[in-house]
């Protein structure tokens, strides 16, 4: 029979380089301490990083850089699976997304209906925020992250090369399901999203 610590390493390796997880990715595989003791010595190994208590990644490799830091999606994807909990870009960070701003903020916030949680990697912070319903109506889809892009901007100040960008960048299914999602954004919004899912000549 297979170990718990090559188990562990196969699950690892399958996800690969830039997967984010936490001892519950590992559930079934063995027992609880098992699962912490080969965390532990992978760590060591330096074949995993551990970026907080309970979490870690298998982290990417640059052959000039190094090792890269992780991706804030991706910890905030295994949060959520820890959770059992569902998350949604919001802010700055929605809008640097979807190429509306170029700057990476220092505190990057997801909305959540779990608990709320604060994870500092070096000089960035991600923050799960816990938020109403209402918000997260759209939570896990490309319409969410607009309408939260937009929300974050504003409507002074989005300029119709940011409403030209959407409406290239978006899949035809991702038009129309952020024009079923309109109803969830505020009034102030509906002709943005209108002129986003409309056609690419209006």
């Amino acid at each position: 029979m297979r170990s718990v610590e090559s188990k562990m390493t196969g699950r690892i390796c399958e996800n690969d380089r830039g997967w984010c997880f936490t001892p519950k990715s590992f559930f079934g595989l063995g027992s609880s301490q098992a699962i912490r003791i080969t965390l532990h010595r992978l760590e060591k190994r330096g074949t995993i990083r551990r970026l907080a208590h309970g979490l870690y990644d298998y982290p990417k490799k640059h052959p000039s850089i190094g090792i890269l830091s992780p991706d804030p999606n991706e910890i905030a994807r295994a949060l959520s699976v820890r959770d059992s909990t569902r998350i949604q870009p919001s802010g700055a960070y929605a809008a640097n997304l979807l190429g509306l701003t170029e700057q990476v903020p220092a505190k990057i916030i997801f909305l959540t209906d779990g608990p709320e949680r604060r994870v500092r990697i070096r000089s960035q912070e991600i923050i799960l925020k816990r938020t109403t319903p209402r918000y997260m109506a759209t939570a896990g889809k490309i319409s969410g992250t607009v309408i939260q892009a937009l929300r974050h901007i504003g409507e002074a100040n989005i300029a119709q090369s940011g409403i030209k960008r959407l409406r290239k960048m978006l899949k035809d299914k991702d038009r129309v399901q952020l024009k079923r999602d309109k109803r969830h954004a505020p009034a102030w919004m509906h002709h943005l999203i209108d002129s986003i899912t409309g056609s690419a000549d209006a």
